[in-house]
């Protein structure tokens, strides 16, 4: 009886084992937590992120407000108050937002004052979802939801049995003007509130329409309400609509904005939300996140998985966001920046490229080709109208991080099968970035000294000198590499791949790392490859000497060949957390989150170092990268408000758990190959936009079982350590046997090893 017990105990055990893998997905969207990465703060990041109620690539973003007006970090998990729901573009805190506004209901005393509206509120009482947000406002004893489109929300607000219920509107200080009609029940507005760059006539443009006439009406500015008019331009306006409500009452709201007119946030309006209810917007807004999740299915992963890739694949799909609006004879229009005009065609905004070169545009190019076509020939108009390529666009030029990536952003989307938009206008602007230092971090610093003498020197006054010499090398390959996809001679782009080796004049022998050098030729003098900043950028040499995406043979062979690069690797998480913070004169938020992580001095946190993991597969030690890959998706991401391990910037960080789930990850952008690494579900299927699939099976992953042993391409046995993208597009099968322990055989000969500019027969 006993044993019969026991062996029906184990049965139950293992069944319970099994059940906890999660079969075809068929609601991708009802896994996501929207929440993920909202427990941060200036001193340490768990994502920065804030629940972002949008559709993919929308034009405008709503968030519940906790912070401050003008705080970039505008909802934090562990606030306790709303202070308002706010339409947003903003892309990472440090970056902050631009034309902002907000509304929130307020029920007894006529309160306007952001924290004189603030209501307490808590995550029980909390819905949070792609399409949909909920929340129980105990102070005013309101319900407040939304559901949005891509340039207009409908608002619904559950009121209590009140005479005095409201509806605040907040345009925001740093120029605003507000108008209210009460005739139509309707506020117009607009906000000019940014925060970087510098922008020519600059409004976001709002409209809105309730369906219950106004009780009461006042404008307001600063903390007065305004006497005798219902209109108003001051530094900082609004507006406060009253209405008599019973218990239970909804208020429904429509509100649409334009970086055009009003009139055109009118045709916004009408176009998206026409005559549709609020559920009816819900619905399509689900279905919308749906039709778009499930261009990756995922099957036999942890339900701990399956919430953590979806909430990370919702993140790859926001930045950079649309611009462009549709005007009244359907042609695409959007307001420039750079002149103040409305200009025929696409535009996008919000990123920076420094961030999303590396994994996020990659995973457009492969994903989701059609939306990465519309943002290149947003740049094509943005070269146009600004003379420069963004490297930052928030949502002009910003002067922001380092590096010419725009080069790497336009060459991988041509290389990958970008066609049917201006590349030879593309080609120009990358040139023209490549050899000139321009506005607002546009161009190239330095580069006088970096095209003279191959580096950026230290002694000259260009902070950070060391990490753009290395990206201005990479930059030059992606140019090359254009160059030649696009056959241009010899003799225009042989320079670029002559540039692309300067890497090498920064790496110092002495130590098998990347050193600062002065002008004189010599390296700079004391050097400590654990101080952050300085020559490098949010990072120190052990980071950034990685950082040769072009040409990690010719790295390899620096560091004293095979052996000792997969020593140097092995270094990275074996030495301890120890940092030299001078250069900051403080600890910034990336080296606690290095220093935090038990993963020595790997600081998955930031971008620089994201790709190194993939480096042993240059090497020879394929299984290295195998462990490394599951043990930093296993420790460091999950779908909790702490869920990532830094700042999420732009969907990157998200894209790289997202393509490492998947089995693979993009190394080199502007080469037609992804480095192979260990799926995470026991199913993947891609359905690519040419109706083509993609499917990665591994039937016997788990927590265990993290090394691939053997790897079968179409059903053939495929031994090399990366796959290409070109023909992953004609639709392939892969077949992982994942097992307990490393293979230490398969992925070790040269032949096997990805793309170096070094070993490139082609070149």
């Amino acid at each position: 009886m006993i044993k019969q017990f026991l062996t029906a105990s184990l049965v139950l055990a293992s069944s319970a084992l099994f059940a906890q893998n999660v079969g075809k997905i068929t609601d991708p969207v009802e896994w996501i937590n929207p929440l993920m990465g909202t427990a941060s703060k200036p001193s340490l990041s768990n994502g920065n992120t804030y629940p972002t109620i949008a559709l993919p690539w929308g034009m405008n973003f709503w968030t519940p407000q906790t912070g401050k007006m003008g705080d970039g970090w505008a909802y934090t998990y562990d606030a306790d108050k709303i202070r308002g729901f706010k339409q947003t573009h903003q892309p990472s805190p440090w970056m902050n937002d631009y034309g902002q506004f907000s509304v929130m209901p307020v029920t007894g005393k006529m309160r306007f004052n952001q924290d004189e509206r603030a209501s307490w509120f808590s995550h029980k009482s909390e819905i949070a979802k792609p399409y949909y947000y909920s929340v129980y406002l105990a102070d005013a004893d309101v319900t407040t939801e939304i559901t949005p489109t891509e340039r207009a929300a409908q608002f619904r607000f559950t009121f209590p049995k009140s005479n005095d219920s409201y509806v605040v509107v907040d345009a925001f200080d740093k120029g605003s003007y507000i108008k209210i009609i009460p005739g139509e029940r309707k506020i117009i507005g607009y906000s000019t509130r940014y925060s970087s760059g510098k922008l020519e006539s600059f409004k976001n443009y709002f409209v809105i329409y309730f369906d219950k006439p106004f009780t009461s009406a006042n404008a307001w500015k600063g903390n007065s309400l305004a006497k005798d008019t219902l209109e108003l331009q001051s530094d900082h306006s609004g507006a406060i609509v009253g209405f008599k409500t019973e218990k239970g009452e909804q208020v429904n709201m429509k509100v649409a904005s334009s970086f055009i007119s009003f009139e055109q946030a009118d045709i916004n309006l009408t176009r998206e939300l026409s005559n549709d209810s609020f559920e009816t917007t819900k619905q399509k807004g689900k279905a919308v996140w749906n039709k778009t999740l499930s261009k990756i299915s995922v099957e036999g992963g942890t339900i701990d998985q399956v919430r953590t890739f979806y909430s990370s694949m919702y993140r790859t799909l926001f930045f950079p966001h649309r611009m462009y609006e549709v005007d009244k004879s359907n042609k695409v229009v959007h307001y420039s920046p750079y002149t103040g005009k409305t200009m025929p065609g696409y535009r996008f905004a919000g990123t920076g490229f420094w961030d999303t070169f590396r994994a996020l545009y990659p995973f457009l190019n492969l994903v989701y080709p059609a939306i990465n076509k519309e943002m290149q020939e947003g740049l094509v108009n943005d070269y146009k109208e600004g003379g420069w390529l963004p490297e930052w666009s928030s949502p002009s030029y910003s002067d922001c991080m380092i590096g010419n990536n725009s080069a790497s952003v336009v060459a991988d989307a041509y290389i990958k099968g970008m066609r049917g938009y201006d590349i030879n206008t593309l080609w120009d602007a990358v040139k023209h970035g490549a050899n000139n230092e321009g506005p607002q971090a546009t161009g190239r610093r330095g580069v006088k000294y970096y095209n003279e003498l191959g580096y950026v020197p230290y002694d000259v006054k260009i902070n950070e000198n060391a990490a753009r010499t290395l990206e201005y090398s990479y930059d030059d390959f992606a140019i090359y590499q254009l160059g030649k996809a696009l056959g241009k001679p010899a003799s225009e782009i042989d320079i670029y791949k002559k540039r692309s080796m300067n890497y090498k004049n920064l790496f110092d022998p002495s130590t098998g790392l990347m050193r600062g050098k002065n002008q004189d030729g010599k390296f700079m003098s004391p050097f400590n490859p654990f101080k952050w900043g300085d020559a490098f950028t949010e990072g120190n040499s052990w980071h950034y000497s990685w950082s040769v995406f072009q040409d990690i043979d010719g790295l390899s062979k620096l560091m004293g060949g095979k052996d000792k690069f997969v020593q140097k690797l092995d270094s990275v998480f074996t030495l301890p957390p120890v940092f030299d913070d001078s250069y900051y004169g403080g600890v910034i938020h990336e080296i606690r989150e290095m220093q935090i992580a038990n993963m020595g001095q790997y600081a998955h946190g930031n971008q620089p170092i994201q790709h190194m993991i993939y480096l042993y597969n240059y090497a020879g030690a394929p299984w290295k990268t195998q462990y490394w890959v599951r043990e930093t998706m296993d420790r460091m991401y999950k779908a909790t408000p702490d869920g990532y391990c830094g700042d999420e910037d732009n969907g990157q960080t998200s894209a790289w758990y997202v393509f490492s789930a998947l089995g693979f990850y993009p190394v080199t952008p502007a080469v037609d190959q992804y480095v192979i690494g260990a799926p995470l579900f026991k199913k993947v299927t891609l359905t690519l936009d040419n109706g083509k699939t993609i499917t990665i099976n591994a039937p016997k992953n788990s927590a265990d079982n993290k090394y691939v042993q053997d790897l079968k391409y179409n059903g053939k046995p495929y031994s090399k350590n990366w796959l290409s993208h070109s023909t992953l597009l004609q639709g392939a099968t892969l077949d992982f046997n994942m097992v307990e322990a490393p293979n230490k055989e398969r992925g070790t000969s040269e032949s096997d090893f990805p793309y170096s500019l070094s070993t490139d027969t082609n070149k």
